[in-house]
């Protein structure tokens, strides 16, 4: 039979463990209002620039601007992928690497840059060719210029033939799927539309404007933040789910540790019952005994 003072001190133990889980989860759910704002804001805009740049393109010849190349076939195909610095998020992380696995086999024509210490445990621990990592400047959307020149460059010099982002997309407080959006080359038909989108981009939206000074100069001006907006629309469904993921694991953890103090409490309580009745019957004993 277990000690008492053992079981007193595991319900104490798990107590105060439910107290922190519970502080964690309190804070997440603040963070995570504000990031699931942003998220959503930030949604809308992105596939707006995107449908935008898509169809000047579709007037555009793709000689004209080296961003519209199909790129290298002989070139590598570089991925950002962006996860959590920190753990506690449930499976988060996890799902978002079986399906790097799954949509990526371990190629040395594929390399990655990280954004995000979990992420780059991924990849050097998986083998994987890690050619830049970003996660230490904090918040990771200060990241997005230096990452856009990296990939930029990389493109234009033939070394990465594509360009992917892979990301967990934050549909709602309970759900976050990995995704995988391919930035470069652009596709000018279908490409990387958000989740439900309609299978063509209304076509012609320009169709009544003039352009001026003429669709490649605008186009030209307008590739660089199509390519910093698709990385930080990225970066902030990644960290809506982040923290949508972590209240609801540290919710999981408080209502087990309380669960497990509960449990511990039942057992407790028969202990001390079983050890007052034996103390109660061997006064009785022994007090007949002296009669």
């Amino acid at each position: 039979m277990a000690s008492i003072k053992i079981i007193r001190r595991r319900i104490k133990s798990a107590q105060n463990i439910a107290q922190i889980t519970k502080a964690m989860e309190m804070v997440a759910a603040s963070k995570m209002k504000k990031a699931q704002e942003a998220a959503e804001k930030n949604r809308a805009y992105a596939q707006k620039i995107y449908e935008a740049t898509v169809e000047l393109a579709k007037k555009t010849d793709r000689k004209s601007n080296p961003l519209l190349s199909l790129g290298n076939p002989s070139g590598k195909t570089l991925i950002i992928l962006i996860s959590t610095n920190k753990g506690l998020a449930g499976g988060l992380n996890t799902n978002l690497f079986r399906e790097v696995d799954r949509w990526f086999t371990k190629d040395k024509n594929v390399e990655f840059v990280s954004i995000g210490k979990k992420g780059q445990n991924f990849i050097v621990k998986s083998g994987r060719v890690l050619v830049a990592d970003f996660s230490d400047k904090i918040p990771f959307l200060e990241n997005v210029p230096p990452v856009t020149q990296l990939l930029v460059g990389g493109f234009l010099q033939g070394t990465y033939k594509e360009v992917y982002v892979i990301y967990n997309a934050f549909m709602n407080a309970l759900k976050q799927i990995p995704d995988k959006k391919q930035i470069l080359p652009l596709e000018t038909f279908g490409g990387n539309k958000t989740e439900g989108a309609d299978e063509k981009i209304e076509e012609e939206k320009f169709a009544n404007f003039t352009i001026e000074p003429s669709v490649e100069e605008v186009l030209s001006a307008l590739l660089p933040h199509y390519l910093e907006n698709q990385i930080r629309a990225a970066i902030y469904e990644s960290e809506a789910s982040e923290h949508s993921a972590r209240m609801i694991a540290m919710k999981n953890a408080t209502d087990a540790a309380f669960d497990l103090s509960h449990q511990l409490t039942l057992v407790y309580n028969k202990i001390r019952q079983e050890k007052i009745t034996y103390e109660i019957a061997d006064t009785v004993t022994a007090r007949m005994a002296l009669e």
